[in-house]
């Protein structure tokens, strides 16, 4: 089977038989390891490891809010598989010197399966790895779709080779304007780029992920190289250039793409990714040709950033954003982003900027969310009236789903065309919001 099959036909990790498999199994394992073992066992043991389970839990619990290391709250799920981890973890080392090597290993089976669907858990409530196939090839570090290196891109230019996918290449926008310490990051060149040397000035989106991310999320678990590919397909190779870029430094510093406490990242990306991606690439600098995209806190980036930033970007898509920046509660965002300086969180509230801004011209954003999702659509029509009352052309988009990469994946490719038109894509007929 090729690597595109298996792809199509890898079994999903967030839904269907095999998460809810391996959490069953590993609930019948759990309860055979921890079985019976004396009398005593009975009355001071199971009650100790009960015990230390919910103690696991709720110490987890308060880490995750202190922390603020997410912007809305985990599943119950999550919180019951961390005490049962912790349950099997204290099974398995209480249980140690009396038991034999037989149940000893089925205690550290049942601790490892506790693990795996504590992951699995997470997973289903972040959609980080919709499938098997995505899993094994981001924690190998397998090759992104389409990625190539610079070589086979200049010998493709030279030859003026146009057809085929699109092209997929590492790249270091340093840091410069910002300090912003940021990992490797990638571009997505249309085959219509190869057919002309200089390139034609396409036209780019720069497309940001949640709030957990590696800045090739949306390459892997957003399916976004394929939407390109597609897109191009049917426009006779034309596609925006795509920049898919890094606003966190690292995988858990939810920066927010603001510039605060935890690093310069809206300057990184405005002052430093920007340019580098027009001197590098050809690509067009004028306003009215660049375009965000957001899934999760990167769709409240694009809010941000174009609302900000109206001399840079004409057009956002907002995939289930939130209101604003977003660390918790006001003011914990407050201090966790800005270090409590609340002027510094107000030049980054989008309702405050768009009010403080005033009318703009030629600017457009779309919001699209989850539905049912009330908490989602509220936020969206907030800022869609706030964007409205100030002349930015925006809608509300509401689609069955859950906030999860998945429903990011197929956002981004039903707006794909509203927004290469919107940025003016050679090829691109006018589109109607999806």
């Amino acid at each position: 089977m090729t690597a595109l099959g298996f792809a199509a036909a890898s079994p999903s990790l967030m839904d269907g038989w095999l998460p809810v498999t391996a959490q069953v199994v590993t609930a019948v394992l759990l309860f055979a390891a921890v079985g019976y073992r004396s009398r005593r066992w009975l009355v001071v043991g199971m009650p100790a490891l009960v015990a230390l389970g919910v103690a696991a839990a709720l110490v987890a619990h308060s880490v995750f809010t202190t922390l603020g290391l997410a912007s809305e709250p985990a599943p119950l799920a999550l919180w019951v598989w961390v005490a049962l981890t912790a349950l099997a973890l204290g099974n398995l080392v209480a249980g140690w010197r009396g038991d034999g090597w037989a149940r000893r290993n089925l205690c550290a089976l049942a601790t490892s399966l506790c693990l795996l669907s504590t992951g699995l858990t997470i997973n289903g409530w972040i959609g980080y790895f919709p499938t098997v196939y995505t899993a094994w090839n981001q924690l190998t570090s397998g090759p992104l779709p389409d990625e190539t290196d610079w070589a086979a891109v200049r010998e493709r230019q030279r030859v003026a080779d146009g057809s085929g996918p699109g092209a997929v290449l590492k790249i270091d926008t340093g840091s410069a304007a910002s300090g912003f310490t940021h990992r490797t990051e990638y571009v997505y060149l249309p085959p219509a780029w190869f057919r002309t040397t200089p390139p034609p000035p396409l036209p780019t989106v720069m497309m940001i992920g949640g709030q957990f991310n590696t800045p090739g999320d949306w390459l892997r678990a957003g399916d976004a190289v394929a939407t390109l590919d597609a897109f191009a397909t049917q426009h006779g190779g034309n596609a925006p250039v795509a920049v898919f870029v890094d606003p966190n430094g690292s995988f858990a510093n939810d920066t927010e793409c603001v510039n605060g406490s935890r690093g310069n990242a809206a300057d990184h990306l405005t002052k430093d990714v920007v340019p580098h991606v027009i001197a590098a690439f050809g690509t067009s600098p004028r306003r009215s040709d660049w375009g965000v995209v957001g899934f999760s806190s990167g769709g409240t980036c694009a809010v941000d950033l174009t609302v900000m930033h109206p001399e840079l970007f004409s057009a956002f898509v907002d995939v289930a954003g939130d209101l604003g920046p977003n660390a918790g509660d006001r003011e914990q965002t407050i201090d966790r982003l800005f270090g409590g300086d609340a002027q510094a969180w107000s030049r980054f509230d989008p309702v405050t900027a768009m009010a403080r801004h005033g009318r703009y011209t030629g600017v457009a954003g779309l919001f699209v969310v989850p539905e049912p999702d009330e908490k989602s659509a509220r936020i969206a029509r907030t800022l869609c009236d706030a964007g409205t009352a100030q002349g930015i052309t925006c809608a509300v988009v509401a689609r069955p789903g859950r906030h999860v990469w998945p429903f990011g994946s197929t956002a981004f490719a039903t707006t794909l065309p509203w927004l290469a038109a919107t940025i003016r894509t050679p090829g691109v007929p006018p589109a109607p919001v999806p």
